[in-house]
């Protein structure tokens, strides 16, 4: 069952578990969206299709905190929120090595659609991000990261570039073993209701796993 956090009548904060596809893709898995218009339809007994609206993404393999959209309202305020720069997304990784005290990355991605795969490319687009080192231990930094844009793949690719790269990342990480599982979270988001204009924080805690469960 998906870890609820948060629910009113237009927003639905939930913790996205590892491993599981956020939209349908041409694997035909299970995704999350169907997961939650199921768990909707079912709770409040709706017939026909419900809506639930995707206003942001996280990678398969990573887990964390995201909100999903109950109206179409809803989702167009959020989804502008995140064109202005006001919805704060933060999340926690566990990179290889001893990084810095805090730093900016400053690149230019460009996605290889076929391979899946994003490298540090001139003809890219700009990606921003800024970090700061929480923890080191076992020759590894647990670091919080904030998103300035919103890339594909982005903090994968970009720590990876610094010589950085994130534990158990299986794309990036030339030296992660088969079967680990990336150390990156989504902890904590920031915006303000669409509806309310209240301002909303939600943050949860890093898993109970290795190598998160060595700096909780």
């Amino acid at each position: 069952m998906i870890n609820i956090i948060y629910e009113d009548n237009h927003l639905l904060v939930v913790e996205k578990p590892i491993n599981i596809i956020v939209q349908e893709d041409n694997t035909k898995d299970k995704d999350l969206l169907t997961i939650l218009k199921e768990y909707i339809k079912e709770k409040y007994n709706k017939p026909g299709n419900v809506y639930l609206g995707l206003v942001h993404r996280l990678d398969r393999p990573v887990g964390g905190i995201m909100v999903f959209a109950k109206t179409s309202k809803a989702a167009g305020r959020l989804s502008e929120q995140i064109r202005n720069k006001t919805f704060k997304k933060t999340y926690n990784a566990i990179v290889m090595g001893n990084i810095n005290q805090s730093g900016k990355l400053e690149d230019y991605l460009l996605k290889d659609e076929k391979k899946n795969i994003v490298k540090v490319d001139k003809s890219g687009k700009l990606a921003i991000l800024y970090y700061k080192k929480l923890s080191y231990k076992d020759n590894m930094s647990l670091v919080e990261i904030n998103l300035e844009t919103g890339r594909s793949h982005q903090i994968r690719v970009q720590m990876s570039n610094y010589g950085y790269p994130l534990f158990g990342d299986q794309k990036y990480n030339k030296k992660a073993s088969v079967g680990e599982q990336i150390a990156l979270f989504a902890k904590k988001i920031e915006f303000v209701h669409p509806i309310t204009r209240e301002k909303l924080v939600f943050e949860i805690d890093l898993p109970n796993r290795y190598p998160f469960n060595i700096f909780r």
